[in-house]
């Protein structure tokens, strides 16, 4: 009798979950709308590195070499990264920094024309500093810039997948 009541549990738990939506992270996250991108970035920026790996990854967009050959090309505005000091101990060192990463972007057609508006992730990590470890805390402040990179691709990937790109010919008739 407590076999079937515990299966009967597990198939109402799972079909509760499979019908609110719930989908694992980063599946279905890299449909991109366009057949081929062109990531307008040098080829060995952190970013355009990680994006290529994931939207080749997706299988739906192509990456292509040429910007006059893609449908849509990934333009870098802005990539503002800063480490400021967020707190001090009673002797005037610092204890605590703040790492913060401001990146603006947009998707343009080989016209010009925006596809997919100005874009802007700001993320902010906080490090605690010890005067006794430099060595260390620098490990991990590198492991946090990168971690807020990957973050940083991630968010870029779901917005891109997400956000409907406007249609420029439609908007020039008007």
């Amino acid at each position: 009798m407590r076999l079937p009541l515990r299966l009967l549990f597990a198939l109402i738990l799972a079909a509760a979950i499979a019908g609110c939506g719930f989908h694992l992270r980063g599946v279905g996250s890299g449909n991109l709308p366009y057949k081929t991108m062109y990531i307008a970035l040098p080829d060995t920026a952190d970013v355009n590195i990680w994006l290529q790996r994931y939207i080749r990854s997706s299988g739906s967009t192509e990456i292509v070499d040429d910007a006059k050959s893609a449908e849509a090309i990934f333009q870098q505005l802005g990539d503002i990264r800063q480490k400021g000091i967020l707190s001090v101990n009673a002797q005037g060192r610092v204890r605590e920094y703040r790492l913060q990463l401001t990146y603006t972007f947009q998707v343009v057609n080989q016209k010009g024309q925006v596809l997919v508006p100005i874009n802007e992730v700001a993320l902010t990590r906080d490090i605690s500093f010890d005067d006794s470890n430099v060595l260390a805390k620098d490990l991990e402040e590198g492991l946090l810039w990168r971690d807020m990179n990957n973050d940083l691709v991630n968010q870029i990937m779901r917005r891109l997948s997400v956000v409907k790109p406007k249609n420029p010919d439609l908007e020039d008739d008007e």
